[in-house]
Order: C-alpha cells, then structure tokens, then sequence
C-alpha cells in the first residue's frame, strides 16, 4: 500500500442488501426499512426483517433528525487516513423514524456533544470517491 492510499479514508462498496441505501445517500437520501408484515423500522438495510423475519421490506427516505443515543470521543485514529480528524464523535443516533444508526458527528466541538441533542444528517464527500457518506451535524 503506498501512503497515499494509507491516507484515504474507506469508501463502502455496495451490495445487494445495501444498494439502494448508498445510492440514497449519493442523491441526498437517507434511506433505511420498514417492514410491511409487522411495521417496525430497521437499519442496517438486509434482507430479511430483523423483529420478525418478514421479507416484505419497503425502502424509505428518512426525514434525516434525530437525537444523540451514546457516543464516545475518538482521540487516537484507528488508521492514518483518520489522523487529521482527532479528536472526534463517534455517535449512536436514535432516528425519529424509529431506529438507530452508527456515524460521526461533524463540524462541532467533539466536546460540546451531549446525549439527548438534536441532529441532522449531512453527506460527507470523501476525496476520489463519488460515494457520500451519511454522518450528523448538531442542529
């Protein structure tokens, strides 16, 4: 690996599961599941419903607010490409629709994160990529 590629951050690589979800986010969307057989909403996407086993899942286009759940203050990066960002949020989000995803919280004060604090979800641009990535800014 040279160190350029040591200083890229990761780009996902879709799926079958996760399609629509990446190409949601390359358009602005924050997709995720609901479940037509028992209605719950679910995130990560995959193929099967994950409180009921129903494979009847319909996409949907989140409104994109939530709240902080837990998070922890990253203060040693996992790799290099990450060096640059520290100290920074890594955020369980609890969505209004329902269900909880993994991200960063960007652009703040890694310190003036609290639980319980409204977010919005943002796409972030990752250099020689056209994937976006979804992550949080505090509203």
């Amino acid at each position: 690996m040279s160190d350029s590629d040591a200083l890229k951050k990761p780009v996902p690589l879709p799926d079958a599961d996760s399609r629509v979800y990446w190409e949601g986010a390359n358009q602005g969307k924050f997709m995720f599941q609901r479940c037509n057989s028992c209605g719950k909403a679910q995130f990560y996407s995959r193929s099967l419903c994950s409180h009921c086993q129903g494979k009847e899942l319909q996409w949907l286009a989140a409104r994109g607010r939530g709240k902080v759940a837990s998070f922890s203050v990253v203060h040693r990066a996992p790799i290099r490409a990450f060096a640059a960002d520290v100290p920074y949020v890594v955020a369980l989000i609890d969505m209004d629709e329902g269900f909880r995803f993994m991200c960063n919280v960007i652009h703040c004060d890694a310190q003036a994160v609290r639980i319980g604090m409204p977010v919005k979800v943002v796409f972030e641009e990752r250099p020689g990529s056209s994937q976006k990535i979804p992550q949080v800014e505090l509203m």
